[in-house]
C-alpha cells in the first residue's frame, strides 16, 4: 500500500504543478493579446490621424465634388453603405441560421457533409469571383447595376461565416437541453428554435457580426455589381455608391486633399462597424436582462 504521507506529497505535488502550467498559459494567452492589439491600434491611430481633419457635416452630408477640387462630400457613400448591409443582412442572416442549424440537427448525413465542405469552401473563395459570378448572373439579366447585386456577393461571403458560427455554437449547448424538450413533449423544430438557439445567442451573435465586419469591408464584388456612383440611391436600376468603392478611388488620385479623403472615409467605415457591433450587443445584452428579470 502507498504511505499516505507519499500520497499527500505527491497530490500536492500534482496541484502546484498544475496552478504553474495554467498560470503559464494565462500569461501566454495574455502576451499573445497584447501582441494582437499592436497592430490593431497602429493601424487605429493610423487612421484616426490621416482622416480626423477630413470629417466634418459637409464632408458627412455632401455628395462627391469634382476631380482634384478638394471639395464634396461621402454622403452618398456612406448610405449606399448602410443600405448594402441592411439588404445583405436580410439575405444572408437568415440563410447562414437556417443551414448552420441543418448541420447541427443533421451532422451526420450526407447532405449534410457535402453542405459543410461547400460551406468550408466558400469561406476561403476569393471574393472577386464571387462578385463575377453576380455580375453574370444579376448584372447581365437585368442589364444594370443594383444594389440587389452588390448585396447578393455579399450574401454569399456572410452566411458561410454565419453558418460555421451557429452550427459550433449549438454544439456547445450541452445535450440535456433537448432531453429537456423531448421529456416535455415539444416538437422538434420548437426545441431546435426556441431552446437550443437560444441557449446559444450569445456565440450566434458573435458570428453576425463577424459576418457584418467581413462584408463592410469588402471592395472587389462591389466593382463589380454596384459600379459606384456619386449620387444618392434613387433606385434599385442605378449604380449606388459605398465607402469602401470610394475610398479605393480616392486612393489612386494624387491629390492631397482626395488622399486626406479616402483616410477621413475610413475612418468613418470603422466608427459605422463600430456602431453597428455596439447597437446589437447592446440590444443583446438588454433583451438577456429582461429575459432574466421575468
Amino acid at each position: 500500500m502507498i504511505d499516505q504521507n507519499e500520497y499527500d506529497k505527491q497530490f500536492y505535488q500534482n496541484i502546484k504543478r498544475r496552478l504553474i502550467t495554467n498560470k503559464l498559459i494565462q500569461i501566454g494567452v495574455f502576451c499573445s493579446v497584447i501582441i494582437a492589439l499592436i497592430p490593431l491600434c497602429s493601424i487605429v491611430f493610423e487612421v484616426f490621424k490621416n482622416g480626423i481633419n477630413a470629417i466634418s457635416i459637409d464632408f458627412l452630408l455632401d455628395v462627391p465634388g469634382s476631380i482634384g477640387s478638394g471639395q464634396g462630400g461621402i454622403g452618398p457613400a456612406i448610405q449606399g453603405t448602410i443600405l448594402l448591409i441592411c439588404l445583405t443582412s436580410l439575405i444572408g442572416i437568415p440563410l447562414g441560421l437556417s443551414s448552420g442549424l441543418f448541420l447541427y440537427e443533421f451532422h451526420d448525413n450526407k447532405i449534410a457533409k457535402m453542405i459543410r465542405f461547400f460551406n468550408d469552401v466558400f469561406m476561403e473563395f476569393p471574393t472577386i469571383i464571387l462578385g463575377i459570378f453576380a455580375f453574370l448572373v444579376i448584372v447581365l439579366t437585368l442589364g444594370y447595376f443594383t444594389i440587389l447585386a452588390g448585396s447578393f456577393a455579399l450574401s454569399l461571403i456572410m452566411f458561410p461565416i454565419i453558418a460555421r458560427t451557429t452550427e459550433e455554437s449549438l454544439k456547445m449547448v450541452p445535450v440535456t437541453y433537448k432531453e429537456a424538450g423531448i421529456a416535455l413533449g415539444l416538437q422538434k423544430w420548437v426545441i431546435s428554435v426556441r431552446i437550443i438557439m437560444s441557449a446559444a445567442k450569445k456565440g450566434i451573435v458573435n458570428g453576425i457580426l463577424l459576418s457584418v465586419a467581413r462584408i463592410g469591408g469588402e471592395t472587389a464584388p462591389l466593382i463589380m455589381t454596384i459600379l459606384g456612383s456619386s449620387q444618392f440611391f434613387h433606385g434599385i436600376d442605378s449604380p449606388v455608391d459605398s465607402l469602401t468603392l470610394r475610398i479605393w478611388r480616392l486612393s489612386l488620385l494624387p491629390y492631397d486633399d482626395a488622399q486626406t479623403s479616402g483616410w477621413g472615409s475610413a475612418l468613418v467605415l470603422i466608427f459605422i462597424i463600430i456602431m453597428i457591433s455596439i447597437g446589437i450587443r447592446y440590444l443583446f445584452d438588454n433583451n438577456i436582462r429582461k429575459s432574466i428579470k421575468t
